[in-house]
């Protein structure tokens, strides 16, 4: 077979002329070790954090990533650990090659270039049950692998520091709303309840950003038979042990792309009656009674979309990306549609209305934004 043909390049900038250097000594010796091709380096992606991706070509076909991450903001330890958890559970992610720890720089097995985001089409829902079957069994594959003591708890605790992240930066900074004294307790009794009740759901492993931009398709003639042919999973160096409900609710309400509420309730149902055929779900009457559990699945959700809409302003205010803002009207909305549902959600869901200058509304489809 003729090997592909080889990228030249993009010039890589470094803010730092001495980390430049040292990454040039070390790719140097990954070269020679790895067969790399240095000359054909080109940036692959930036995520939210201060880390960045590098594509490179191997000789004879294929390709690496490398991981720039420096050590002042970025600890890579986390994202050792869970790739081999997530490796031991059965889950296809990027094989760590090489890792200077001192230098935050790592080489990577490459998963390809088109995440499952890419695949999508919230106008054809049919076409995507194949690709959230295969996202599910991952999942699970995941969550039945899960042990206590192995990765930072999700607890009270972080949970609020998240929460907080809602009117720091959405609503204090982006917004410049100031609340009333009111306004705040309506904030405190809500942010009360969600801890409560996602405290209270089963825990196990959480990767905590369980979406379509993370989850890699399999390269083209990847072999069908493989039992590894499933998606490939990114972005997990955040992962914790917390709420079983958490990742399921963000792959379906994601924060680039909206679903038609019976399309979520299809997939959420499939992972349900997978999960509860595993014992993971034996909770309560979550086994028996799929709305029981999908209240669950709200409540979480809930709290990932505050989370989400303060992280957004943050990396718009704080980052200078704005291109994260522009999808924040997602979570808002979605933040509006679970508290129509809950009687006891009623103050934040007016609160959130009087912050966006919007009327009252009814209705409980998520809808397209």
């Amino acid at each position: 077979m003729t090997p592909a043909p080889q990228s030249v390049g993009e010039p890589i900038s470094w803010s730092d002329p001495a980390r430049a250097a040292a990454f040039g000594l070390w790719l140097a010796e990954q070269a020679s070790a790895h067969g790399l091709v240095p000359a054909s380096l080109r940036l692959a992606s930036a995520d939210a954090s201060f880390r960045r991706y590098l594509r490179l070509d191997r000789h004879g076909g294929g390709s690496c990533i490398v991981m720039d991450a420096p050590p002042a903001q970025e600890d890579c330890r986390p994202f050792v650990q869970v790739a081999a958890l997530l490796r031991e559970a059965g889950v296809r992610v990027p094989e760590v090659l090489a890792w200077q720890p001192e230098l935050g720089f790592m080489l990577l097995s490459d998963l390809g270039q088109q995440t499952l985001l890419d695949a999508l089409d919230a106008q054809q829902p049919e076409a995507a049950l194949p690709y959230f079957k295969d996202a599910l069994a991952a999942l699970l594959s995941w969550q039945q692998a899960s042990r206590s003591g192995l990765l930072p708890a999700y607890d009270a605790t972080l949970l609020r520091r998240e929460l907080q992240l809602f009117p720091d930066w959405y609503l204090g900074r982006h917004k410049g709303f100031t609340l009333s004294a009111a306004q705040t307790q309506t904030l405190a009794q809500s942010f009360d309840l969600i801890v409560q009740r996602n405290l209270a759901a089963p825990q196990g492993f959480v990767h905590r950003d369980y979406m379509p931009r993370n989850l890699m398709l399999p390269h083209a003639g990847f072999d069908p038979r493989d039992p590894q042919r499933r998606l490939g999973v990114l972005d997990f160096q955040d992962a914790v042990y917390g709420p079983l409900s958490y990742d399921i609710a963000s792959l379906m309400r994601d924060a680039f792309l909206s679903w038609d509420e019976d399309v979520v309730l299809d997939v959420t149902v499939r992972y349900w009656e997978q999960a509860r055929r595993t014992g993971l779900l034996d909770f309560e009457d979550w086994g028996r009674d799929f709305g029981s559990f999908y209240r669950a699945v709200d409540w979480m959700a809930l709290q990932r979309h505050l989370k989400v809409a303060g992280i957004f302003a943050r990396l718009t205010l704080r980052d200078g990306k704005p291109k994260y803002l522009a999808d924040a009207p997602r979570f808002i909305h979605y933040i509006r549609s679970t508290a129509l549902r809950y009687r006891e959600l009623t103050p934040l869901l007016r609160l959130i209305d009087e912050v966006e200058g919007w009327q009252g509304a009814s209705g409980f489809a998520y809808g397209r934004v």
